[in-house]
């Protein structure tokens, strides 16, 4: 497993607050953090945005149950757009995704991207840990069909878990390097971080960041 040095694996962050009960406090503390870090960005959810930052700044979409209609979704898209938000990371209708009806699954991706063109990037959370090996498949390719840039293991609060080195490899070998590969929820440590990101992870889905960067056992997302 190849080594990142601490500029390295943080520039693969995205510094995460998505607790229910997080206040605007919070959110700038997290944006300071992220600046002295050096993380990609951070990704805060759409009530707190805009928030003024030096690093990218991303927000969710239908999270986390993903159990929102396709219009909702593109609503919710549309709305952090305007509010100059730099990536959307939207949870897919899981449900679909377990019935094999990745042709409804593309169908609410791409009404996300509709609103949400690029430069703006798009993330699609797959909730890797609930589906089998074939769905994953299945909805990487409905995510690529769809106009994603990139693939995302979870939301960090699904009850099957969250990232695998496992699921990694199978998004990364479905995409190739069309898309971007993003492993959150549950990497607590800087060897889980770096297992991940030599599966085929290009981005990490962090919330402590900062004790991972360290060398020791963060909490959380």
């Amino acid at each position: 497993m190849t080594s990142l040095d601490r500029a390295q694996l943080a520039s693969l962050i995205d510094h995460t607050l998505l607790k229910p009960e997080s206040t605007p406090e919070d959110v700038a503390a997290l944006a300071r953090e992220a600046e002295e870090l050096g993380t990609y960005s951070i990704c805060v959810s759409p009530s707190m945005l805009p928030v003024e930052t030096t690093v990218k700044v991303a927000t969710v979409c239908g999270f986390p149950s993903g159990q929102h209609s396709a219009e909702v979704k593109a609503f919710e898209a549309r709305e952090a757009v305007s509010r100059g938000v730099d990536e959307i990371d939207m949870v897919l209708n899981v449900g679909q995704a377990r019935a094999g009806d990745f042709e409804a699954v593309e169908h609410e991706i791409r009404a996300v991207r509709d609103v949400a063109k690029s430069p703006v990037v798009l993330k699609v959370i797959i909730e890797s840990a609930a589906l089998t090996d074939e769905q994953i498949v299945g909805v990487c390719e409905a995510a690529e069909r769809a106009g994603a840039d990139f693939v995302k293991t979870s939301t960090g609060f699904h009850p099957a878990g969250g990232a695998s080195e496992h699921a990694v490899q199978l998004m990364r070998s479905t995409v190739g390097d069309r898309l971007g590969v993003k492993a959150s929820g549950g990497i607590r440590t800087r060897e889980a971080a770096e297992a991940m990101v030599a599966a085929g992870a290009s981005r990490l889905g962090l919330s402590s960041s900062k004790a991972i960067l360290d060398g020791g056992t963060g909490t959380g997302y």
